[in-house]
């Protein structure tokens, strides 16, 4: 695949208004405001997650947009989950779109299921709405759904992660002709120019903002973070019944990495799966959330993707998206113009 100059303004950033092609992608449980805030400052783009926001964070939706506009007032983002499996969810992620739309926000990631409404809800107001997708099926039929553009989910991911590789995501969704966001195992400047010169339009990173102080997260996750490799980082069926990354730590050796065969079962039985999936769900959300908050004295489970391979210290965000847009603008090619100034310039001297 042939490189192109890596770049700060891409389809991307045109369409959402940001500065840096780079997003704090949605974490449950680690999303806390102060962290969206941060990398929306920053010149990239921090997105809500409502769950996290509203259940680990304690704030109401309404109230916690507005804490984050009183730290920024640049655009952030807002992840809506469309997962149908559930009428009364759906109620209530339809009811947290609407409170978001008439907060301002005008970028929506949306996942899981049909992104239909979302967009014109969306659409309605002048915003954008990209999808998360791990395949070019899901890719197809989010743009018959109207989606502005795709958050390609690769096999490096933390959390859900996908099945190919960078390089065959954007092989397989590059001729649908909507920018494109590289989501999985970038944790340094390096591999964020990697990602840009490759084609992408821009990056999602999870991890990578998880070791920062302006998250929540409890200090060993950080620490866990900071100590893993990418061979720590495992599959496991436990959480959601479906494959999600985690790092191996001893609770993870010790309880195994496969759901149980009664699960397997339930999961894959026309009306068993919804009941599996909601005691899945509501496992998950304590787990998680118990783990970001309290750290290695509960045993569980810490999300992370192979990106931990480029994250060897704690530090701000501001530090992080400044050290990757300077590293992008230090490798930009010099303009013919800007050759000839240097040459008179020589001359001069």
């Amino acid at each position: 695949m042939t490189k192109q100059p890596a770049k700060l303004e891409t389809r991307f950033t045109e369409q959402v208004g940001i500065e840096v092609p780079l997003i704090c992608g949605a974490m449950y449980p680690c999303s806390n405001l102060e962290l969206i805030a941060a990398a929306s400052e920053a010149g990239g783009i921090g997105i809500i997650q409502p769950i996290s926001l509203m259940f680990v964070h304690g704030h109401d939706l309404r109230e916690g947009i507005r804490e984050i506009r009183k730290l920024t007032d640049k655009p952030i983002g807002f992840n809506a989950l469309v997962e149908q499996s559930s009428q009364v969810y759906e109620d209530r992620m339809k009811k947290w779109v609407d409170i978001a739309i008439e907060e301002g926000v005008r970028f929506f990631i949306t996942a899981l299921g049909s992104p239909d409404w979302v967009v014109k809800k969306v659409h309605a107001v002048g915003g954008v709405v990209y999808h998360d997708v791990t395949t070019l099926k899901w890719a197809k039929r989010a743009i018959e759904g109207g989606v502005d553009g795709l958050i390609c989910v690769n096999k490096r991911a933390g959390g859900h992660a996908g099945e190919e590789s960078p390089q065959k995501l954007l092989a397989d969704l590059k001729a649908l002709g909507v920018p494109l966001i590289c989501a999985g195992g970038i944790g340094d400047e390096a591999q964020f120019i990697e990602a840009l010169e490759m084609g992408y339009d821009g990056v999602q990173m999870g991890t990578r903002f998880i070791a920062t102080t302006e998250c929540s997260a409890h200090i060993d996750y950080k620490h866990a973070i900071l100590e893993a490799e990418a061979d720590d980082i495992v599959l496991t069926e436990k959480i959601s019944g479906i494959p999600v990354a985690v790092i191996q730590t001893e609770y993870v050796k010790k309880v195994g990495t496969h759901a149980s065969w009664l699960a397997k079962k339930l999961l894959q039985h026309p009306k068993g799966k919804h009941y599996m999936r909601g005691y899945y769900t509501l496992k998950s959300l304590w787990q998680l959330k118990s783990a970001s908050t309290k750290g290695m004295n509960y045993k569980d489970y810490f999300q992370a993707g192979k990106s931990v391979d480029g994250i060897t210290k704690i530090e701000s965000v501001a530090d992080i998206v400044s050290r990757f847009a300077d590293a992008v603008r230090a490798k930009a090619p010099v303009s013919a113009e800007a050759e000839d100034d240097v040459e008179a310039d020589a001359t001069t001297e």
